[in-house]
């Protein structure tokens, strides 16, 4: 079988500048205090998968579920409008850009922005690619914002929000950074650090490993970068989960330097088909990541589907293409057991996913759901299912 993993020759770096200039112990308790003040904030739930933890032979395995966070269905809801929020505080004292924030997006980031624009008083301009679906182009328009479909994937998206921002004097909101562009992808990072300060409230004990799923890599970075600035050396390994078929952190581990994929990218996990990693998270992963992994498709259906069941110890969980990502990886790496080993894995190994999604397009959930194992690779090259949505 191929090598779908990557771990660390040498120890973890100490936590650093490039860190502590996007997230420190004052930046993330800033971000939670100014998002826990919002209207429907709400602590998202943390579920010990205790059935599926001992079959899997560790000591626990917990699921923080971002999949009602104020009723957006991701993760996204954090971060991206975490960033709007600085961006429309700024416009009122006379020192922003503009009224007008723009993203490229997959879904749940523009939905995000397109919601907090809404929120508070901005416009919103949000670019989606060829495969995302009608119903995710649906609720981001709900919320006002004037969404345009650009051919191609999410790289060439954020390459033409990027230069229609410059043209029209429009503030870009995005995850991913790039040479020039540091400063709000920083904010929206630390939007998402809430989610490992809620979860060291809700357990006693940090987990050893945390499985995160990784697009440009903008959460995986954020919480390795919260864990090292607030426990330094007590903090989890991260491990940074991919597609197979989407591996480019994978790729840039291995070869020591940001690597961009060429080629074909698509995966049924529509939300991580990224193909270039965004340039702080991978200065961030490259230094404090323990481990980087590749998923085949299969695998992140097998977690979908395994979380529905209600076989885990918790109540069944609905999870999207992207959202079970990471117990995917896990439960990948913990199948083989050099995977196992390398990654330190044993029986007092906690473990700690979390579920960035909901069924975000329930017509697309339930057709990958009722997939065959042999049709997730044809449905995936197929690229008008993706468009089709719920239409």
């Amino acid at each position: 079988m191929p090598d779908h993993l990557w771990t660390r020759s040498s120890p973890i770096e100490a936590f650093g500048a490039t860190e502590a200039a996007v997230i420190n112990p004052a930046l993330a308790a800033a971000a939670e205090k100014e998002i826990s003040s919002w209207s429907h904030y709400q602590p998202s739930p943390l579920y010990s998968l205790g059935e599926l933890a001992r079959a899997c032979e560790v000591r626990a395995i917990d699921y923080k579920d971002e999949g009602n966070r104020f009723n957006l269905g991701s993760f996204k809801a954090l971060g991206g409008a975490y960033a709007v929020r600085s961006i429309a505080q700024r416009a009122q004292d006379g020192s922003g850009r503009g009224t007008t924030v723009a993203c490229a997006t997959d879904g749940n980031h523009g939905r995000s922005v397109a919601w907090a624009a809404s929120r508070f008083g901005l416009s919103a301009a949000i670019y989606v690619h060829s495969e995302v679906s009608e119903r995710r182009k649906s609720e981001i328009e709900r919320y006002g914002a004037r969404v345009h479909r650009v051919g191609g994937v999410y790289d060439d998206a954020v390459r033409q929000v990027k230069l229609d921002g410059e043209r029209f004097g429009w503030t870009i909101v995005s995850d991913t950074s790039y040479p020039g562009y540091t400063e709000i992808p920083s904010i929206v990072m630390q939007g998402y650090t809430v989610m490992p300060a809620e979860a060291a409230r809700q357990r006693e004990e940090l987990p050893t490993h945390v499985f995160l799923q990784c697009g440009v890599g903008a959460l995986p970075a954020a919480i390795c970068a919260y864990y090292r600035a607030i426990y330094g050396d007590a903090a989890p390994k991260i491990v940074v989960v991919e597609p197979d078929n989407a591996a480019c952190l994978l790729a840039s581990a291995r070869a020591g330097t940001l690597t961009e994929l060429r080629g074909d990218i698509s995966t049924v996990m529509a939300g991580l088909a990224c193909g270039r990693p965004s340039m702080l998270a991978w200065e961030i992963l490259s230094r404090g990541a323990f481990g980087f992994m590749s998923v085949p498709d299969t695998e992140a259906v097998q977690a979908m589907r395994l979380l529905a069941s209600g076989n885990t110890g918790a109540a069944p969980i609905v999870a999207g293409e992207t959202g079970a990502v990471g117990l995917a990886g896990f439960q990948f790496a913990n199948r083989y057991p050099e995977m196992r080993a390398r990654l330190g894995i044993d029986r007092s190994s906690r473990i700690m996913v979390i579920g960035t999604e909901s069924d975000t397009d329930p017509e697309l959930y339930r057709r990958i759901m009722n997939l065959r194992e042999d049709e997730v690779s044809s449905f995936c090259e197929n690229r008008a299912w993706s468009r089709a949505g719920s239409s």
